[in-house]
């Protein structure tokens, strides 16, 4: 059965998601993915990715991002990926023989593993990345370009920046945010606590502090007569619990 989002059992109290029988997705601690976060982060940034966030890869492949689907790009991506250590993510599982196939009942292209018996087919694969989206607090980043102009102006923006970014060091992301969380009085963790925190359970704390201080702050704003909530936009910024 494949896991449902939408009916599911809170993943405060959970170590892993379920997505299909010998498929489930890991959620590790803070402490263990700052072991290595550059290769965490980016494998689970690149099994998550759209087409748009690699336009700059696919042309260089000779490939128009928009012409191709998430999936098509995670059936380029995944097999890559399966070959190297993928512990963090599915465990204990084997991923070495995950590979592009026909799936024979409809003709279709599917990652499938022969020694795990596991297909991984658009549906399923669609549940995987939004888990994984939802365990890393990660929004899925979709945008199509208006016409031929659009998506070309979109492209070379995006090389000149990758070319940039090259040039400059790489700057530890959860680290810092661990950093950040500890020294802020909201955050009832200390450096070695926090450690055995899911990286979910981290998640939802960094985001729950921060509309506890935009709730205050905009508190402080309706106190002072500088704030109107009836013009306000974001009615969000009214409650110091987070809606999302």
């Amino acid at each position: 059965m494949v896991w449902n989002m939408e009916n599911k059992k809170s993943l405060l109290n959970a170590t892993s998601v379920d997505i299909v029988p010998n498929l489930s997705i890991r959620i590790p601690t803070v402490g263990e993915i700052l072991e290595d976060e550059d290769k965490y982060y980016g494998i689970v940034s690149s099994l998550t990715a759209t087409p748009f966030q690699y336009m700059v890869q696919l042309d260089d492949m000779g490939i128009d991002y928009t012409q191709i689907t998430d999936y098509q790009l995670f059936m380029m991506l995944f097999p890559m990926y399966a070959k190297s250590d993928l512990s963090l993510l599915f465990s204990d599982l084997d991923t070495s023989d995950f590979g592009i196939y026909i799936n024979q009942q409809d003709n279709s292209q599917v990652i499938y593993s022969p020694n795990n018996n596991i297909i991984i087919d658009e549906l399923i694969y669609n549940d995987l990345a939004d888990t994984i989206r939802k365990i890393n607090l990660f929004e899925k980043v979709k945008s199509k370009p208006g016409n031929e102009s659009a998506r070309k102006y979109l492209l070379e923006k995006e090389r000149k920046k990758q070319k940039r970014n090259a040039k400059k060091p790489k700057e530890p992301y959860l680290e810092k945010l661990v950093i950040a969380l500890v020294n802020t009085s909201e955050f009832p963790y200390n450096y070695e606590t926090c450690m055995d925190l899911s990286i979910y359970k981290f998640n939802q704390s960094f985001k729950q502090i921060q509309q506890k201080i935009t709730f205050d702050n905009t508190m402080i704003g309706v106190y002072a007569g500088t704030v109107d909530t009836s013009k306000m936009t974001n009615k969000d910024a009214l409650s110091w619990i987070s809606s999302k």
